[in-house]
């Protein structure tokens, strides 16, 4: 292929028409001149017109040696002449010669003897300008030291793409010796690169003539054949003087080390780039199962292709777990991740399931000492160690799995359990830089996972507390049909204030308490208990609302300072009445048939525990049907909007369809309890029934 309007040598190819030639000979601008036996110029060629000064019609049939040389070499022209013609030896030397404008100047000249058809003698002399020629030496000498000794491989490729020539570094990088690139293309010598791009280069810079600088070239050589080496490769098209297309020179310097320590610097960028990420990703919460997902997200894809977050079942529950030599690993699954591994998340432990992995398996090498169990390259019988079942190494296999990497969660000195890795997609073997980032994500994601494994610790020890001291009631009591909820707060520390209770008294009276007591944590829970123990033993007194406030609140003062709002209710069926006493609290809601909703108007009265100050009772009215609401602040309190707001929005709730009691307390949680609110929330309902 040749560039358009640009005439092309053709190397070895055979002679189909005329060939321009080289353009060398018209740089070098060599004179052709022939003598007679006498001395006489016989022809004169345009180059000579050009290198002395004379015309063809005043040079023909004169003495060369008169108009030519100057005086002082005239006898040893001769003689040499002389000698030319009678031994037939060539001569070649320089000497100066005299121009037509009376300037001397250096000529290199090539004399030599002819003889034609009819036995006569002839010196044809061959003239060039002596500087020009050394010129041309200088650079011919110059560019094959430069080709010979330079460390760039260099070559000449033909406009048939094929090796002519290569300089002894392309026979080092390529690993093929001189005499086997010629004649072959770059893909016969070099099938392991990038041909395409190498290929598509060659014939573009032929056929266009630009060079094309630094084309980034990867793949293997003869020479390295079990590395990926990177090169750089640059093309130039080469024209001679004329603009004959010669072919296309190649130089390729071998860039490998730059590109590895390219990508290593990369690989930091991306290391440090993960940490930061898995900084600001892994503990967002204090819920351990999602800190889990956390990490496994982090660690998929940028470091595995499967990642999965196991804690020693000891550890989950809050025991300390150091395994002998001999002994299983019994593990919880916390979080698995895969990026595109089907086979091998069914591998995988499910979330939540609970495993035991004998003492031979990885895993469990890796708790049991608390350091990475690296396999660079699994092999077949490596799965069965690396699987918690024998089907489960079937899966692995078939998922790809080709390296595995487990490093241990450790947090203060503490085993917790294992991040184990897996590579499917990712050609690449885990490395010793892998191991040190896994240890990094590790680490820094176990300490997060220890405070959220203390945190759910704590927070259901609260929970357990609070549902143990909350009431188990029958729904329907006396002239109440009664449901109830209890909504624990998101965090350890809210946990605990909120309570109620459903009291059945003599006569078919019902006693019904809401509470809150203010603070959180297991010290409001257990003041609750004592406050809860309390009305239960005072309301079997039957006392007035009011009374009983009274009593709870010289019990409160004497609980360590607690403060606490309570709404105690009696009901009487047979009167169809309430009567309430308000400590501080909320006020409850009316529903009465064929009317709206509504907040009763009672004296709020003033928290149990401030003392001195007495309490009220109201009697309010309620008919068959009628329902009483009663809550605690974390139903309709919210950051973002009034309380007044908010109440009105619980009324205009109830004021919809009727409900049954269980879904209208799921109705108003779902539909009132705000995410970003972190308060228990206790609601009660109670509906008046009549008696049989």
């Amino acid at each position: 292929m040749t560039a358009a309007g640009a005439p092309s040598a053709q190397g070895d190819e055979p002679v189909r028409g005329p060939v321009r030639p080289s353009g060398l000979l018209d740089v070098l601008g060599v004179a052709s001149v022939v003598l007679d036996a006498e001395g006489r110029i016989v022809l004169w060629s345009p180059q000579a017109e050009e290198l002395f000064g004379y015309s063809a019609q005043e040079a023909l049939g004169q003495y060369a040696a008169r108009i030519m040389v100057d005086e002082e070499y005239l006898e040893l022209v001769v003689k040499l002449f002389a000698d030319v013609l009678q031994t037939g030896e060539g001569w070649a030397g320089a000497f100066p010669i005299r121009c037509k404008d009376g300037s001397t100047r250096l000529v290199e000249f090539r004399n030599m003897r002819l003889l034609d058809d009819r036995g006569n003698v002839y010196a044809l002399g061959l003239a060039a300008d002596q500087s020009t020629v050394r010129r041309l030496e200088r650079e011919v000498a110059l560019s094959a030291r430069m080709v010979s000794q330079s460390p760039i491989g260099l070559a000449f490729l033909d406009t048939r793409l094929r090796f002519v020539s290569v300089n002894p570094a392309m026979e080092r990088i390529d690993g093929v010796s001189a005499e086997d690139h010629v004649g072959r293309t770059v893909p016969e010598v070099l099938p392991q690169i990038d041909i395409a791009t190498v290929d598509d280069a060659l014939r573009q810079v032929l056929r266009t003539g630009q060079p094309l600088v630094d084309v980034f070239s990867l793949g293997r050589s003869p020479a390295d054949p079990d590395e990926d080496h990177a090169w750089s490769v640059s093309l130039y098209r080469l024209e001679d003087a004329a603009g004959t297309v010669l072919g296309v020179a190649l130089s390729i310097v071998d860039i490998t080390e730059q590109y590895r320590a390219g990508l290593e610097a990369e690989a930091a960028r991306r290391r440090l780039a993960l940490i930061a990420d898995a900084s600001a990703r892994i503990g967002t919460t204090l819920d351990l199962e999602r800190t889990a997902r956390e990490l496994a997200e982090v660690a998929v894809p940028e470091l595995a292709d499967v990642a999965a977050v196991d804690l020693l079942e000891a550890v989950v529950e809050g025991r300390r777990s150091s395994l002998g030599p001999a002994e299983p690993a019994v593990i919880r699954a916390l979080a698995v991740r895969a990026d595109h591994a089907a086979d091998a998340l069914e591998a995988a432990d499910a979330p939540g399931d609970t495993t035991s992995y004998g003492p031979d398996r990885l895993v469990t090498e890796c708790v049991r000492t608390g350091r990475p169990v690296l396999v660079a390259r699994v092999k077949d019988e490596d799965l069965g160690r690396i699987a918690r079942s024998p089907e489960a190494a079937v899966l692995l296999g078939r998922a790809g799995v080709h390296s595995y990497l487990a490093v241990p969660l450790i947090a203060r000195g503490e085993v917790l359990g294992a991040l184990d890795l897996k590579r499917t997609r990712n050609p690449r073997p885990f490395s010793e830089d892998d191991v040190l980032l896994a240890r990094e994500l590790a680490a820094r994601a176990a300490v997060q996972i220890d405070n959220a494994r203390w945190y759910q610790n704590a927070r259901d020890t609260a929970l357990t507390l609070q549902r143990s001291l909350l009431p188990s009631h029958p729904s329907v009591t006396g002239g109440l049909e009664v449901a109830s909820r209890y909504q624990p707060a998101g965090a350890t520390s809210e946990v605990g204030g909120d309570w109620f209770d459903v009291i059945p008294l003599e006569g078919d009276k019902t006693a019904l308490a809401v509470g809150d007591v203010m603070g959180s944590g297991i010290s409001a829970a257990a003041t609750m208990g004592r406050l809860r123990t309390a009305t239960k033993a005072l309301a079997s007194l039957d006392l007035d609302p009011a009374r009983l406030l009274e009593h709870l609140d010289r019990i409160t003062d004497g609980l360590d300072h607690s403060i606490a709002t309570c709404l105690y209710a009696v009901h009487d069926p047979h009167l169809r009445q309430c009567r309430i006493a308000n400590a501080g609290h909320l006020p409850p809601a009316r529903i009465r048939v064929g009317r709206p909703a509504e907040l009763l108007d009672l004296p709020t009265g003033v928290p149990l525990g401030v003392g001195g100050i007495p309490f009220a009772t109201t009697t309010v009215d309620l008919e068959p049907g009628d329902q009483l609401v009663l809550y605690t602040d974390g139903l309709v309190e919210t950051r973002r909007e009034p309380l007044d707001e908010r109440l009105d929005i619980l009324l205009r709730l109830l004021d919809g369809p009727s409900r049954p009691l269980e879904e209208l307390c799921d109705f108003l949680l779902r539909t009132l309890h705000q995410p970003d609110n972190h308060d228990d929330v206790a609601l009660l309902v109670a509906r008046s029934q009549p008696l049989a």
